[in-house]
């Protein structure tokens, strides 16, 4: 059996999601026998490649950056997992929605830091978009992966039944917010 060519991503999110598929632990290596990581930050790449069998991406989309990011990833990929409920929903990115961009910035920068307080980055971050989107809302999404993060025995599961062509049943799993 051929390696399926794997990419993980992370956009606007805490990497949490990241942290829960490292705890799979030595199963890890099982997955490594029948994946080829070709993108992720476990393996510091910097440009995402073309012809990737599946891409999990955790996070909302907040930024031109990451908009950029997901485009491109939905156009490289066979199929694209959103993982976690960042990516599913917008869920923590997201609460920025209720107030904008300018009363968040305004809280970050102006009343709530405790160093250099009302200096903004200007160059350093990117471009907000006006309102942060669960991925879904701005591609198409093949499966979804709830969790805050999901489980380490539940992205097991996924990414098991996904390499192995099988179906799977998340909510044996995880949930929203578990």
């Amino acid at each position: 059996m051929a390696k399926i060519r794997l990419a993980t991503v992370w956009l606007d999110g805490c990497s949490g999601c990241h942290m829960s598929f490292l705890d799979m632990d030595e199963r890890l290596i099982e997955i490594a026998s029948k994946v080829e990581v070709v993108c992720s930050p476990y393996v510091d790449t910097k440009e995402f490649p073309e012809n990737v069998d599946l891409a999990i991406v955790e996070g909302a989309v907040s930024s031109e950056e990451d908009l950029e990011k997901l485009l491109k990833i939905r156009k490289n990929s066979k199929m694209v997992l959103a993982l976690g409920d960042c990516g599913v929903t917008g869920n923590v990115s997201a609460m920025r929605n209720l107030v904008g961009v300018e009363a968040s910035l305004k809280c970050a920068y102006d009343e709530l830091s405790d160093n250099n307080k009302g200096v903004r980055p200007s160059r350093e971050t990117p471009k907000q978009l006006e309102r942060v989107s669960a991925q879904h809302e701005r591609v198409f999404i093949d499966c979804f992966l709830p969790g805050c993060p999901p489980p380490a025995d539940a992205i097991y599961n996924i990414l098991s039944s996904l390499i192995e062509g099988k179906e799977y049943d998340i909510f044996n799993h995880t949930r929203f917010g578990k």
